[in-house]
């Protein structure tokens, strides 16, 4: 009996072939390519909705701090575990404070001009809560690193702006110099078509 089993079981053990054949693999970009992690940890974010006065679970994932290759600015970026959904995404500026959180030594607070995590853009105050104080800290630590990285390439870059405006000016005098020297140039044309005339 238990013989003739295993034989049906053996002719109802159906295969199925594909309908059809996925051969062509796409990559997918984050837009993350060309910058590198500056710091990389494990973390709960939430955000405030003024309307209802509470503290909203926005996901927990990897909180990254990413500096781009080229520009050096860094971001602060927040992908959700298993859908890698954006949580947060905004550039840190210098005029960022982050806070203790009441009641906890392991979570900090801040408030973001432009939070890209969801269209449009908006202003949001954030919280971030680690697995314990020390990681907290690091973070702290990292993010503070990244306002002054920022605000070194602000304070660079309208430097250089003031540099060029200046540089943008001189030829300007200049060339208001140059107009006279041509407009004498007919008198001389004159002159010399009477002198051919004479």
């Amino acid at each position: 009996m238990e013989a003739a089993d295993a034989h049906r079981e053996e002719e109802n053990d159906p295969q199925f072939e594909p309908v059809i054949k996925l051969t062509e693999q796409i990559d997918t970009k984050t837009m993350e390519e060309d910058e590198d992690v500056l710091f990389k940890m494990r973390a709960k974010l939430f955000r405030f909705e003024p309307s209802t006065s509470e503290w909203k679970e926005r996901g927990t994932g990897d909180v990254r701090l990413l500096s781009h290759k080229q520009t050096k600015k860094v971001r602060l970026v927040m992908r959700r575990d298993k859908t890698l959904k954006v949580c947060a995404n905004h550039l840190i500026s210098a005029d960022m404070k982050l806070q203790p959180n009441i009641g906890s030594d392991r979570s900090w607070v801040w408030k973001v001009a432009a939070d890209y995590a969801e269209q449009p853009p908006s202003a949001e105050t954030l919280a971030i809560r680690f697995a314990n104080s020390e990681n907290a800290n690091q973070f702290k630590e990292k993010f503070g690193e990244a306002q002054k990285s920022n605000a070194d390439l602000v304070n660079s870059e309208s430097a250089a702006e003031k540099t060029e405006d200046k540089k943008e000016e001189a030829p300007a005098a200049v060339e208001e110099v140059k107009p006279a020297e041509p407009a004498a140039a007919p008198a001389e044309e004159e002159q010399a078509a009477e002198a051919k005339t004479e």
